[in-house]
């Protein structure tokens, strides 16, 4: 239960549209609801604008059910990450209309529309292809908290004048979030090109002195681009949270 349902509900008991029973029955699983297996924070979207996100992976599809349909009845975005194609096949069949992003492998189940949440432009850049899962998994992160998202897929350092060609788009965005395994050197080379923020996402992909992503990370944590900030190694969801609130202010 967001801000503006709280306020409807509110609003709908003052003018005798609802019962004080009725707001009651709604409010009752404020803070958090206990199914045992989880403590779903209803809270979480008054207290920080978004509601909780479901981490897919380690979790059986009963569980995840059993989380998304306590979101569904306050009337919460659900938004699962990490979720593989049978998995979500279960979600779909309760909830057919729930979007399932299969190169993210995130889960999108949307009461209402969400609200236009920031006026810049948040440009998702990936270094190859092979990057896109974590790059689309950012994508789909900010687009689900309502803002506007362009990704550029496959300009790597090994053509740098693919990037290049797009200097409109960097010029166009407010904050970048940029994608990259194997050395992990562009996040660097778009810091160096930009006057906006840039988050840099180290991924896994990379031959065996990649170390599963740490030359990657590495190597972003030493920029000496300024303006560059980095999250954790795949972690595309973290990445996109993080440009949404920055694209907020």
């Amino acid at each position: 239960m967001d801000a503006n349902t709280l306020k409807e509900l509110l609003e709908s008991v003052a003018a005798g549209r609802a019962t004080v029973d009725e707001a009651v029955a709604r409010l009752k699983r404020l803070p958090f609801e206990d199914l045992t297996y989880a403590h779903v924070d209803h809270h979480r979207p008054l207290r920080k604008g978004f509601p909780e996100v479901i981490f897919g992976e380690g979790k059986s599809p009963e569980q995840i059910l059993g989380i998304a349909n306590a979101m569904v009845e306050q009337g919460d975005t659900v938004m699962v990450t990490r979720l593989s194609p049978e998995k979500a096949k279960v979600i779909t069949e309760k909830y057919p209309d729930a979007v399932y992003h299969r190169d993210a492998r995130v889960l999108v189940h949307e009461p209402r529309l969400a609200k236009p949440a920031g006026k810049g432009l948040i440009m998702v850049i990936a270094a190859g292809t092979s990057d896109i899962p974590v790059a689309e998994e950012a994508a789909v992160t900010a687009k689900t908290m309502g803002h506007n998202v362009k990704t550029l897929y496959d300009v790597g350092v090994s053509g740098i004048h693919r990037l290049l060609d797009y200097n409109e788009f960097l010029a166009e965005a407010s904050v970048f979030v940029v994608v990259a395994g194997m050395e992990g050197a562009l996040p660097s080379v778009v810091g160096g090109l930009v006057d906006k923020p840039v988050i840099a996402v180290p991924t896994s992909v990379g031959y065996g002195a990649s170390f599963g992503g740490i030359t990657a990370l590495l190597a972003m944590l030493n920029s000496c681009a300024s303006n560059v900030s980095v999250v954790n190694i795949d972690n595309g969801f973290g990445a996109g949270y993080v440009a949404a609130l920055i694209n907020s202010l």
